[in-house]
Parts: structure tokens; C-alpha cells; sequence
């Protein structure tokens, strides 16, 4: 069965990371304040980002391996600077000079 991965910006400006089986049914219960403890206590929230997958055990594996990711990481998937990602993974230290450059071209 297919699967879905999604990624929620929240009224907050965080970001929730999901996945499903049934995308339309999981936002409106999100929403509606059904979905997670998380998103119920920031809401509204909003669909960026999806990735749709041939079995749900891979969007649940994808989910899992975004939901580790920094806010700046799943920035630049969502904005799909894909040349950013390795770069983004590269140092976690947030005052490292490597990430200077990549910060910059993430504010656009």
C-alpha cells in the first residue's frame, strides 16, 4: 500500500514531520485538532512538503530519518535545494564557518 510523508509548518514556525497511508484524511484530522499532541497545540497548521512512497513502510523509514534533521535541513528540502542538504549535514554546530555561506542562500 502507498504512503505518504509530509512535512507541517505549524502556526509556531516549527515544522512536524509525518507520515501516512491516507494524506488529505491525516491534514483535516491535524487540523481539527485530531492528528497529534504536537499539532493540536499549534494550530493552524499547513502542508509544505510530501513525498509519496509504493509501500507506507518506506514513508514511515523517510519519516523517521527527516524527523532528525535541523530546521535549516528540512528548509532546504522544502524549498528543494538538494545541493544544500550534504552541506547541512556536514556540521551541526550551529557558529561552525562552513555553515555560513549555506545559512545565506536559505534566507532567500
Amino acid at each position: 500500500m502507498k504512503g505518504w510523508m509530509y512535512i507541517l509548518k505549524c502556526s509556531d514556525g516549527t515544522f512536524y514531520t509525518g507520515s501516512t497511508k491516507y494524506l488529505v484524511k491525516r491534514i483535516e484530522q491535524h487540523q481539527n485538532g485530531e492528528g497529534s499532541n504536537y499539532t493540536s497545540l499549534r494550530l493552524p497548521v499547513e502542508l509544505i512538503y510530501c513525498e509519496e512512497f509504493e509501500r507506507i513502510d518506506h514513508a514511515f523509514y523517510r519519516e523517521k530519518q527527516v524527523q532528525k534533521w535541523s530546521h535549516g535541513k528540512k528548509v532546504a528540502l522544502i524549498k528543494r535545494q538538494y545541493e544544500l542538504l550534504h552541506k547541512l549535514a556536514d556540521c551541526k554546530n550551529e557558529t561552525h564557518f562552513k555553515l555560513q555561506p549555506v545559512r545565506k542562500n536559505l534566507k532567500k
